[in-house]
């Protein structure tokens, strides 16, 4: 597979954002106040109300997801990828605000969600690019910014055989209203062929 690169039309929201606009190439995504995918570890609660805007994704191939971190400066402000199977089984990463600092993490979900996360402060203010490999019964997942080289950031369990799976870019803002991201860049291309190995370098 050959990358390609995705229009912004041809995406269906879970929710949709309470708007969204055309700035040259990316696409402007304000999330609603309260926004949120988590299933029930630790609150107790289920939350769905996340905005993904979602593709179906073929086994053995890969997705990049490129956003702005301008305007981060919330608790839990997020946006990253979500890799989606059903209401109860998917994997978001990206980065997200937490204790005032950015991190870029993963929530791993199969009826119950995880989370886990590093900070990253340099990135604040950067464009952000996430990429997650989808190969036999797991995805690899990693992220660049800053001009950083790319780091692991996690590998998952994500069910093999036939099952249906979407993904694309999602951003999330359960604290508070006027959140809006600034998307850049979303593709399709060929699988990691192994754990480590470095993605080549982001056109500019």
């Amino acid at each position: 597979m050959k990358r390609r690169n995705v229009a912004w039309s041809d995406g269906r929201w879970t929710t949709e954002p309470v708007a969204t606009r055309r700035d040259g190439d990316a696409l402007v995504v304000e999330a609603a106040k309260g926004s949120d995918f988590w299933e029930k570890t630790l609150y107790g609660f289920e939350r769905g109300s996340g905005h993904a805007l979602l593709l179906p994704w073929e086994k053995e191939s890969a997705l990049e997801v490129s956003f702005s971190l301008r305007g981060f400066d919330s608790l839990y402000d997020q946006a990253g990828i979500m890799l989606w199977i059903s209401r109860t089984h998917w994997i978001k990463a990206g980065v997200e605000v937490n204790d005032g600092v950015p991190c870029v993490g993963a929530v791993v979900t199969d009826q119950f969600s995880d989370w886990s996360l590093a900070p990253v402060p340099n990135w604040r203010g950067h464009v952000v690019t996430m990429r997650a490999s989808r190969s036999n019964d797991a995805v690899i997942i990693r992220a660049t910014a800053a001009g950083e080289p790319w780091r692991t950031i996690r590998v998952a369990r994500f069910e093999p055989g036939t099952i249906v799976a979407q993904a694309g870019p999602f951003v999330c803002a359960p604290e508070r209203a006027g959140l809006a991201v600034s998307f850049t860049r979303w593709s399709f291309t060929e699988p990691d062929p192994e754990l480590h190995w470095t993605p080549p370098p982001l056109d500019r």
